[in-house]
């Protein structure tokens, strides 16, 4: 029965390694994920599902929508003048949610930046919460490189406008 589990486990890691391999070397992909994976804390796997999951990039006409199509922001409720933040929505694209969130949790071992980014939304909530700011930062950082055609450079100040 192990051997059996062992077999298709090395069964099925090929076959991702092969899918994998066949998706990147697609021409029309492949200059995409290029400039993906020059942004820290984005390897292969996040780099592919941003590219299939969220298509063309221009259909966002800013951060915040992609944000929300990713499902990274919390849902609202606003009634007359009160404005009441609900936990994340349910509304989204969860394979890239999933995809996004684990990147996030392992992305501030790359970046000093978004190292900082993690810990100053850290010292205000709990670890969730900074693990969502730093895959919104990721989503802004794959927006701007997508819509540049150009591949990431680390300016070493925050900017507020990172994907403009």
């Amino acid at each position: 029965m192990l051997k059996l589990s062992r077999e298709t486990i090395v069964r099925s890691q090929r076959l991702d390694y092969a899918l994998v391999s066949s998706l990147e070397r697609d021409p029309l992909l492949a200059e995409r994920l290029k400039r993906l994976r020059t942004i820290p804390g984005v390897g292969p796997i996040t780099a592919l599902t941003w590219a299939l999951e969220i298509g063309d990039v221009s259909r966002f006409q800013s951060v915040k929508q992609a944000i929300s199509y990713c499902g990274l922001c919390s849902a609202e409720r606003i009634s007359a003048d009160k404005l009441i933040r609900m936990p994340i929505s349910k509304q989204r694209n969860k394979h890239i949610q999933q995809t996004l969130v684990q990147a996030a949790k392992l992305a501030p071992r790359y970046s000093h930046e978004l190292a900082l980014v993690y810990e100053r939304e850290q010292e205000r909530g709990n670890r969730n919460r900074a693990t969502l700011a730093v895959a919104r930062k990721m989503v802004a950082s794959m927006l701007a490189v997508e819509r540049r055609k150009q591949d990431f450079v680390l300016t070493g100040k925050f900017s507020g406008t990172a994907a403009a």
